[in-house]
């Protein structure tokens, strides 16, 4: 299964990507003005100046050519601030989720003296609630200060991150309040109300190891959302830990719904393992939900113990080796399944 890492970057936060003057091959993903540079498709815009910062270059962070994650670097004058603006679309897009395993990115990235100096909901572009803010600092053993932002409108994210040394703290916090504030969303009904995640323990024990069922499904319909509670909206808990030769990482369930949806968050640019019930509710079905992609595997009879995912995780599961299907999603919103060779 791919892995990524948006925010495990280097002390400098450098990212490799096309300038803005190479606006010809970007149109589809950013547009950019005299004064701002928008998200096309996402409907999401921001100046190309705030407080401090200057907008350096832009492009498509992966998925060249598709629309589907998209970045905007700024810096301040000397570059020693640095901020990057990503709008990307994941299949599974939760807000609250994202800052979440970003904040367990940011701390390992980090080392032990990083401390959060700010969690809490906080107004994007004047809508009170619909946003998260991060701050962190004592980063990199004292030398820096890094903030965040996550934003939900409508089937897309927004990550703002700002770093820069510890010696210019109000610059980094006026750089990513400044564009929590002009950020600019086409329909602002789209915008979703979102509060920080925190879980506790899931009562419920693991049930033994889980058998794939030999039968493969015919439907070729794109995937269904995934019935659990985003956004802080309902209390989650962790059902298991999955260790990994990467990391460890929390099976998650709805808290008092043990034959609901299990999710299991990977990385903190979007990629969801999600095992769901069935609709005859014989079993539980595997997808992976990554940035304009949810691959589709296949039924187990119930929930895979947190080996059994760690082995899905670290692609060393035969029976999880080929996907049956695959959900491409456009910038535009329509969904292309792939099956068997099969493009419908």
């Amino acid at each position: 299964m791919p892995k990524r890492a948006r925010f495990l970057l280097s002390l400098a936060l450098c990212l490799t990507a096309p300038s803005i003057a190479r606006a010809a091959d970007d149109a589809e993903a950013w547009t950019p003005t005299q004064t701002a540079i928008r998200a096309n498709a996402a409907g999401i815009s921001l100046p190309q100046s705030v407080a401090t910062l200057s907008l350096a270059k832009s492009g498509e962070a992966s998925n060249g050519g598709r629309a589907v994650d998209n970045y905007a670097q700024y810096l301040s004058e000397d570059g020693a601030v640095q901020a990057t603006l990503y709008v990307y679309l994941p299949t599974y897009a939760d807000a609250s989720l994202a800052a979440y395993m970003t904040d367990k990115a940011i701390m390992s990235r980090f080392g032990t003296r990083t401390h959060r100096s700010a969690y809490a909901s906080t107004a994007v572009a004047g809508q009170p609630g619909t946003a998260i803010r991060a701050v962190y600092d004592d980063a990199a053993d004292g030398a820096l200060t890094t903030a965040a932002g996550f934003v939900h409108a409508g089937r897309w994210i927004v990550k703002i991150r700002v770093t820069g040394p510890t010696e210019r703290r109000a610059e980094v916090l006026a750089g990513l309040d400044g564009m929590l504030a002009n950020l600019n969303v086409d329909d602002a009904a789209s915008l979703h109300a979102t509060t920080p995640a925190s879980f506790g323990a899931c009562p419920t024990a693991e049930q033994g190891q889980a058998r794939l069922s030999a039968v493969r499904s015919t439907d070729a319909a794109a995937p269904q959302d995934v019935r659990i509670p985003r956004e802080g909206r309902d209390t989650l808990c962790i059902r298991g830990t999955v260790a990994t030769a990467d990391g460890s990482y929390d099976m998650l369930q709805q808290t008092g719904r043990s034959d609901g949806a299990i999710i299991v968050p990977v990385d903190d640019s979007g990629t969801v393992l999600s095992f769901d019930p069935t609709k005859q509710g014989a079993g539980y079905k595997l997808s992976i939900h990554m940035v304009g992609q949810t691959d589709l595997y296949g039924v187990y009879d119930r929930v895979p113990s947190a080996q059994q995912i760690a082995a899905i995780v670290d692609g060393k599961d035969p029976q999880t080796a080929q996907a049956h299907a695959t959900a491409a999603y456009a910038a535009s919103g329509e969904v292309t399944m792939v099956r068997a060779g099969i493009t419908r």
